[in-house]
């Protein structure tokens, strides 16, 4: 395995499979499958969601709800997500934990760093859910900082497409993807991988991005092995 520890990345997004909103049981499944026969590897493995299939602050700034009160809505959207992903998990047999940076005792352990490597080192998925707890940073940054946090080797960044391009490729059919690339031709070339705030995070603390299609069955498996697979984003 060429990963010991990772940060998987999803956006909300990706829960809604083909559905306008909301969560897809199906979709929620097919990423159960895909985190259990990594971690059946031995591989230790955190999560990061999105919560843009509920909420997201942003928008709800925009048509005049204020910033704060939206994002923490926004940070709520995340652990419902995280509840059905360690309900999906679970369910076929992998020990879950979910951990909020908002406190709700009731349904999430509170984000303790070294509570949550240590559920790592046992075999167990963590899932960080609320955000980093503040209004303003997005669960990219959340992403981002977890990782460093929790010493991963790598943050792998679910989307729908396979990798990074020069162009949109679902607008632009000339559009090439890159195998790797440097941070700085990332931000030279105005691509957009991740907000600014956790992109240059990520940069300062050397840690890799990959961005890779979720979707696609077996990608993760292939990715974690050792496999070109997606656009490997590092220094």
């Amino acid at each position: 395995m060429q990963y010991k520890r990772i940060l998987l990345k999803l956006s909300g997004e990706a829960l809604m499979g083909d559905k306008q909103y909301g969560i897809d049981p199906q979709r929620l499944s097919e990423y159960a499958d895909e985190i259990k026969a990594v971690v059946n590897k031995g591989i230790e493995v955190a999560i990061v969601i999105g919560g843009g299939n509920i909420f997201r602050g942003l928008s709800g700034a925009s048509e005049g709800m204020d910033r704060v009160q939206g994002d923490h809505m926004g940070m709520l959207a995340t652990v419902i997500n995280g509840l059905a992903l360690q309900s999906a998990l679970e369910v076929k047999g992998v020990q879950t934990r979910l951990q909020s940076a908002i406190m709700i005792n009731e349904v999430a352990e509170p984000f303790i760093r070294r509570r949550a490597m240590r559920h790592l080192e046992k075999g167990r998925v963590v899932i960080f859910g609320g955000g980093t707890g503040n209004p303003y940073f997005t669960t990219d940054s959340a992403a981002v900082l977890r990782a460093i946090e929790i010493e991963a080797d790598v943050i792998l960044k679910g989307t729908r497409v396979d990798g990074i391009y020069t162009s949109d490729p679902e607008k632009d059919k000339t559009a090439t993807k890159f195998d790797t690339i440097s941070f700085n031709d990332v931000l030279t070339k105005g691509l957009k991988v991740m907000d600014t705030t956790a992109f240059t995070l990520s940069q300062e603390n050397e840690l890799p991005i990959v961005v890779f299609d979720m979707n696609k069955k077996g990608n993760l498996m292939k990715l974690v092995s050792g496999e070109n697979i997606g656009t490997v984003v590092n220094l």
